[in-house]
C-alpha cells in the first residue's frame, strides 16, 4: 500500500523530541519503520514536513535555535522530505491574571505576547486533501497524519467522505515514560482514521537519527547542531 506521510513539525518536536537527545532524527527512516510495523505490505512513497521558521529573539539560544531547525530542515531535504514552511506571528494581547486557588476572570486581565504559528495547520490539510484528490495519478493508497492536533480532524473527516478508497493513519508523537503514555489519544482524530498509532518509543528516535555529517553535492556537509 502506497504511503504519504504529512507531519506537524511543531507537534513532532514538543510531543516527541524537545528535551531528548533525538533531535536530530531521520524522519523518512522512523516512519518507515512504524509503517512496516503497522503492515509491512506498505511502502513509503513521500514525506511532507510542515513547520514555522524560529524567530531567534524568543528562543531559548538565539540565532543558535533558528540556525539548528534550519540545519535540520536541510538535512531533511537531502533525504527527499519536502518542507513548507509557514510563519509565526508575534501580537501583544490581553489573558487572564493567574491568582493560585481562584479562578480566572475576564475583569481582571494582564497584557501578554502572544506567539502563534500561522498557516502551518491549514498548509498541512490543503496539502492531505490536494493529494487525495490527485491519488490515482500519484498512485496513492494511503495517507498518514503525524500530529496530534486535533484541528486536522475535518481534513481527515472530509478526505474519508470524498475519498472512501484511501486508507486513513495518525501516528500520534506522543512519549511514553515509565511505561504509561503522557497524552490520551484524541478521539476526533480517531474517530476518522483508520488505524491510530498512539506514541512513537525512544527505541524508535534512537534508531533512526541522522549522520553527525549530512553530505551534500559540491557543497559543504550539513553538521548536526552541538548541543544537539
Amino acid at each position: 500500500m502506497r504511503t504519504a506521510f504529512f507531519v506537524d513539525g511543531y507537534n513532532l518536536y514538543y510531543g516527541a523530541l524537545h528535551g531528548s537527545p533525538y533531535k536530530w532524527l531521520d524522519l523518512p527512516a522512523v516512519l518507515t519503520t512504524i509503517l512496516h510495523t503497522q503492515n509491512p505490505a506498505c511502502e513509503l512513497t513521500s514525506v511532507h514536513y510542515y513547520t514555522s521558521p524560529v524567530i531567534a529573539r524568543l528562543a531559548t539560544r538565539g540565532q543558535a535555535s533558528n540556525d539548528a531547525q534550519s540545519r535540520y530542515i536541510r538535512a531533511l531535504q537531502t533525504k527527499g522530505v519536502v518542507v513548507t514552511l509557514g510563519n509565526h506571528r508575534l501580537a501583544r494581547g490581553y489573558a487572564p491574571r493567574f491568582i493560585r486557588g481562584e479562578k480566572a476572570s475576564r475583569t481582571d486581565q494582564v497584557a501578554i505576547w502572544q506567539l502563534e504559528e500561522k498557516e502551518t495547520d491549514v498548509n498541512l490539510a490543503l496539502g492531505m486533501y490536494r493529494t487525495a484528490c490527485h491519488s490515482q495519478h500519484l498512485n496513492i493508497e494511503q495517507i498518514v497524519l503525524v500530529s496530534g492536533d486535533t484541528d486536522l480532524a475535518p481534513a481527515l473527516a472530509a478526505i474519508r467522505t470524498d475519498f472512501p478508497h484511501i486508507a486513513l493513519g495518525v501516528i500520534l508523537p506522543h512519549r511514553c515514560e515509565n511505561g504509561e503514555l503522557v497524552r490520551e489519544a484524541p478521539g476526533s482524530l480517531k474517530a476518522h482514521s483508520d488505524w491510530m498509532r498512539r506514541h512513537i518509543s525512544g527505541a524508535e528516535l534512537a534508531d533512526c537519527q541522522l549522520p553527525p555529517k549530512v553530505p551534500l553535492p559540491k557543497k559543504p556537509a550539513i553538521v548536526k547542531p552541538d548541543y544537539w
